[in-house]
């Protein structure tokens, strides 16, 4: 038996099925919304019916964008012969904000999982292929992450690229700057030594 009218209940509901909100929050967050003044309410609703609307992939990359190509693709200063390749277009953020890389992105929109059912054909690798036959490039980054999905998806995906003659490198892995060595498991410990670089 539901304690709260139907339409409050299908907006609880509607925020649990997003990614890491349980059902308090939410409730904290329904619960928020219909506090809001009707305008913002409104304006709030708009937000997500714009973006739903608006926002498609980067027919290069495949990153987010509202124009047929993202920033990073149109901007002539970025290296268009390096392509780092990330899982989802968050991953894009994250590298961005260390402000050292200068190539572009090519987003995969997730990993290969076959315990999930993704397979090659579920995710952006054709148009990765095709654009490594297409253009001039001459380096391809994997930045997935370091568990198995990630690390099966880059060993997958260096296969494909090796006819190409380019060079396919990944992201090494080790220890956190500004953290303590005994707190560092064996797995990222070995990664360390096995990426050591010379001084």
């Amino acid at each position: 038996m539901s304690f709260f009218p139907a339409s409050l209940e299908n907006l609880i509901d509607k925020f649990a099925s997003l990614p890491g909100i349980g059902r308090k929050s939410a409730q904290r967050l329904a619960f928020h919304v219909l506090s809001l003044p009707e305008a913002e309410a409104y304006s709030f609703a708009d937000a997500i019916t714009d973006a739903r609307r608006n926002v498609h992939t980067c027919r290069v990359c495949q990153n987010l964008t509202e124009g047929e190509l993202c920033s990073i693709c149109a901007s002539d200063r970025r290296d268009h012969s390096t392509i780092c390749v990330v899982s989802e277009p968050r991953d894009v953020l994250s590298i961005e904000r260390g402000r050292e890389y200068n190539g572009t992105y090519h987003v995969l929109h997730g990993v290969l999982s076959p315990m999930s059912h993704v397979g090659p054909d579920d995710i952006r690798i054709k148009e990765l292929l095709h654009r490594v036959a297409e253009e001039d490039v001459s380096e391809v980054i994997m930045a997935t992450n370091p568990d198995t999905e990630g690390e099966a998806t880059a060993m997958y995906l260096s296969r494909l690229l090796k006819p190409f003659q380019i060079r396919v490198t990944r992201l090494a892995y080790g220890i956190p700057v500004g953290s303590n060595l005994e707190f560092a498991d064996d797995a990222t410990l070995n990664r360390a030594i096995e990426g050591r670089t010379e001084m």
